[in-house]
């Protein structure tokens, strides 16, 4: 395939400063958070009677002017950025209706948002109270946004936050009624929000995190509540970073651990691929509680890579010693099956369309995994002993390889059973691959210390430099970010895009 490639001057900052203006709006776009907006400026030479007839807009204090234009503004704003409205709730004052409605068009009326200025502080403010916080530690469908439209004193009782008039604040929900602030704008700051370019040419924005010294880590998982999972390969420990303030938790795994992969599951539970154990590991998300799933003793040492979940909530791993495997969580029933051509089994991944595919490193192939039956079907890239290494999905289903021995990129459509390959710029050594959310396509050149970005529309290649001795291996994202490991400088590495 022809190619085109480039080089782009990141901005590098290591460490956890305080997440500037850029990372926020990338929040915002990403989704999963929940926006809290006091209503916008108001009219204070009419007062709220005693009592509000919350059906008559003639007896509250209602958006000035100045209020109705701010309404308006965080609407483009919004715009502007692509955010992925849900669900837009408001207290049933008109002032909050009437900012929702100007902003986002559309507003359904929430009891727990409702003005609680003149509240009595007894059990029925209580359970208000407990609901505003419910619905702000609520998490949003994957890539949304929901708006709660309120009061500055209903925030600041359920969040101890305060808010000026038109201000919002983002909140990570946590679930279970948790929740994490991770920025705030004013009315006027939207228009400054940054936003993507049309023509794709946005600068990408890296930053390292360190780790502990010798953690080695291998793999990463980001999970939806903005942390980081990683596993530390060299000290036996399960690794957790909080971006905003890059705090970094450990867990060890027990005597002998050497986790390789990392992903996470729908219960929000990290999931790792322990080589050192010969075991499926689970480390719960709230109390860190480490279950460990022995593979049967009979199936031998499988030397453990990585692992997927299927659409059915099975996960299915790989073992480079020439097995893959599956292990229900629900039921712990785990079963090995013998890779058709032997050693090799690395990478594995799932389609949108819930078909299983895993690479062979050693075998210079790909297989696609029955889930019914377990059987696997081999299917080779064209380049003889590439080294399949990695493998990923993009949004139509096609499984992109990183060709670890033959410093390419390849692309293999099931559908129609055809290939394509694109060579990497320079002596690469491409070893893990990941399709975001726009089916770029991204590499970790594992020889140069870099990583790579490839548009497959066009073939053009963007190069990400890094510090000599990154050694990033394995790559994983969420919208708008892509991170890494870099494992011979113990650092994890974000690229914000």
């Amino acid at each position: 395939m022809a190619l085109v490639a480039a080089a782009v001057a990141p901005t590098l900052t290591a460490g956890a400063a305080a997440a500037p203006r850029p990372e926020l709006a990338q929040t915002l776009r990403a989704g999963g958070v929940v926006l809290v907006v006091r209503h916008a400026a108001t009219d204070f030479s009419k007062a709220d009677e005693d009592p509000v007839v919350l059906s008559d807009c003639a007896t509250q204090r209602s958006l000035s002017p100045r209020g109705r234009a701010d309404a308006r503004a965080i609407g483009r704003g919004s715009r502007r950025l692509g955010l992925a409205v849900g669900k837009v709730l408001s207290s049933a004052y008109c002032r909050t209706l009437d900012t929702a409605r100007l902003a986002f068009g559309r507003a359904s009326v929430a009891p727990a948002l409702l003005n609680t200025i003149a509240a009595e502080h007894d059990a029925r403010w209580r359970a208000q109270v407990r609901a505003a916080r419910r619905l702000i530690g609520t998490r949003p469908p994957p890539g949304k946004v929901t708006v709660l439209v309120t009061h500055n004193i209903l925030v600041q009782q359920a969040t101890g936050q305060t808010l000026e008039e038109g201000e919002a604040i983002v909140f990570r929900p946590l679930g279970g009624g948790r929740y994490r602030v991770v920025g705030r704008v004013l009315p006027q700051e939207w228009g400054t929000l940054s936003r993507p370019s049309s023509t794709g040419a946005r600068r990408l924005a890296v930053r390292e995190y360190p780790v502990p010294a010798g953690s080695h880590p291998h793999d990463v998982a980001p999970a939806a509540d903005g942390t980081v999972w990683y596993t530390a390969q060299a000290s036996g420990k399960l690794g957790r970073l909080d971006p905003v303030t890059g705090k970094v938790t450990e867990v060890p795994l027990g005597d002998g651990s050497a986790p390789h992969g990392v992903i996470v599951g729908r219960d929000g539970a990290a999931w790792v691929t322990d080589s050192g154990l010969n075991a499926i590991v689970r480390v719960d998300r709230e109390t860190l509680a480490v279950k460990v799933f022995p593979l049967p003793a009979a199936s031998g040492y499988a030397n453990l890579n990585t692992a997927t979940f299927d659409r059915r909530g099975v996960l299915w791993f790989t073992g480079q010693a020439g097995s893959y495997g599956r292990l229900d969580p629900r039921t712990g029933a785990l079963r090995v099956f013998r890779a058709p051509l032997g050693a090799g089994p690395y990478g594995i991944a799932t389609t949108p369309q819930g078909q299983v595919w895993y690479a062979s490193l050693a075998g210079s192939h790909i297989a696609r995994i029955d889930v019914r039956t377990g059987r696997a079907t081999v299917v080779r890239p064209p380049t003889p002993g590439q080294g399949a290494r990695r493998v990923w999905s993009d949004s139509k289903g096609r499984i992109w390889v990183s060709e670890w021995n033959a410093g390419k990129v390849g692309r293999y459509d099931p559908k129609t059973r055809s290939w394509d390959e694109w060579r990497l710029p320079g002596p690469a050594q491409p070893y893990a691959v990941y399709v975001d959310e726009k089916d770029l396509v991204w590499l970790t050149d594992f020889g140069r210390s870099g990583l790579w970005r490839l548009a497959p529309a066009t073939g053009k290649f963007t190069r990400v430099p890094l510090r000599a001795g990154a050694s990033v291996r394995q790559l994983l994202g969420r919208p708008g970010e892509v991170w890494g490991a870099e494992s011979g400088a113990d650092r994890l590495v974000v690229v914000r895009y």
